[in-house]
């Protein structure tokens, strides 16, 4: 064991990420809550609250093991090597480094990020789902996809002089991938993809008027994530450092850019900029910068995200075109802004910034990096839909993934949880006291 000397500058600042990165899973709730209609909101925000408790335990349990085991891990999954989170609290090997951090602050702060990747599914499928299906699903995808994929991505194995054991494939592959764009944004929105088409279209859909119940929501629940997703970014430094300082501006500029950018396109086609359209332009960005954020100057955050923005605002169009309904556009926002955000470093890419990184096209570095950028892009999302389509189809054929049509009419937040998010008149339904 390498004996290091806790830091606790560095310790607090992944404590403090971590408990930033978890306000998001809530601050995602009210962010899909406020965009489905009344008698749906309970039911899509308790699909990211039951999410957290789901992921907390197994991730306790094996999926921290899974993802960063790594004495006799594969390329493809770790190892059961922590067999106690209380071990080793004084010697964590990541990035082929040792940190001065324990091991359980670092495990805290991964844990977060394994709870918002299943919970930003859960928009594409908004309005029409059975609670006791997803939350099966979630135990079933969080283990087959979420855990391996981070284990691919973040898993940088353990470092003995020269020697590197356990790392995972896409990382000994030189895949850039700063804070979680493939293993979070284009995992969950590959996911999405598959789950829209199992699960089918909602009743009405294009017929009936399914705007958003409560905008204020909306743009409190992307403030909420915007908050926090400076730990989800600067966080992953793992340190208080100069990385996280250029992650952490680089997230605020890339994300007031997208914003910007959605609404200058909203500008364009509809004649007039829109909250939920500066609230979803803001997620954009932050999507988008999330995997480049520690290798891209600020400039280059800018011109991301803004490219981001102008993008997602035309993607999310694209629905209507397949006749997809993706409910809250988690493809046209996560997939799209998650595949350009990576493929962005082969362009943007810069070791000016960050010595570890490569140069991008427009630093000199050729076309190398943006090759192997998109080689990991584009697994990922293949592995993720591909997985997700055969469970999502098992457990629609066995229990049934979505309520029955009548009941989705009616509510589903009384069909699935007997209540209701607003009470209107003086008793409930069913013989329950307001």
């Amino acid at each position: 064991m390498t004996e290091v000397v806790l830091n606790s500058g560095d310790t607090a600042w992944v404590l403090a990420s971590a408990a930033l990165v978890l306000l998001m899973t809530p601050g995602l709730a009210l962010f899909y809550g406020g965009m489905v209609r009344t008698k749906s909101v309970l039911n899509m925000m308790m699909m990211s609250m039951v999410t957290i408790g789901i992921v907390s335990v197994l991730w306790v349990l094996f999926g921290f093991k899974l993802a960063f085991g790594h004495e006799g891990a594969s390329p493809w999954y770790g190892a059961f090597s922590y067999s106690n989170l209380e071990k080793s609290v004084s010697d964590f090997t990541n990035n082929g480094g040792v940190y001065p951090i324990p091991l359980l602050a670092f495990a805290a702060f991964q844990l977060m990020f394994a709870i918002i990747t299943p919970a930003l599914i859960s928009g594409s499928i908004a309005d029409r789902t059975k609670f006791s299906a997803w939350a099966i699903f979630v135990a079933i995808w969080t283990t087959l996809v979420y855990f391996p994929v981070a284990h691919w991505v973040f898993a940088f194995g353990n470092k003995v002089g020269d020697v590197v054991t356990g790392a995972g494939f896409l990382a000994a592959r030189g895949v850039e991938d700063f804070a979680g764009g493939t293993a979070v944004h284009i995992n969950a929105g590959a996911a999405g993809l598959a789950l829209a088409i199992v699960l089918g279209k909602r009743v009405g859909w294009r017929r009936d008027s399914m705007r958003p119940h409560s905008l204020p929501l909306v743009l409190l629940g992307a403030a909420l994530l915007w908050f926090g997703w400076f730990g989800f970014n600067a966080g992953s430094a793992l340190g208080a450092n100069a990385i996280a300082s250029l992650a952490l501006i680089n997230t605020q500029v890339a994300t007031a850019a997208a914003a910007l950018g959605w609404i200058f396109i909203e500008r364009i086609r509809v004649g007039k900029p829109t909250s939920l359209g500066i609230a979803s332009g803001a997620v954009s960005g932050l999507v988008a910068i999330t995997p480049a954020c520690a290798f891209v100057s600020p400039i280059g955050a800018i011109a991301i995200g803004f490219i981001a923005g102008g993008l997602c605002a035309f993607a999310v169009g694209l629905k209507f075109a397949f006749n997809l309904d993706d409910s809250l556009d988690v493809v046209g926002v996560h997939l799209v802004a998650g595949l350009w955000g990576c493929l962005s470093i082969g362009l943007f890419g810069s070791k000016a910034v960050n010595s570890i990184g490569l140069d991008g096209i427009f630093y000199g570095g050729g076309t190398k990096l943006l090759g192997i950028q998109a080689f990991g892009a584009f697994f990922v999302m293949a592995y993720s839909f591909i997985a997700t389509l055969i469970i999502g189809f098992i457990i629609n054929k066995t229990i049934g993934f979505r309520v029955q049509a009548d009941a989705e009419v009616a509510g589903i937040d009384y069909d699935q949880h007997a209540e209701t998010a607003y009470e209107l008149t003086s008793s409930s339904r069913g013989g329950f006291s307001s």
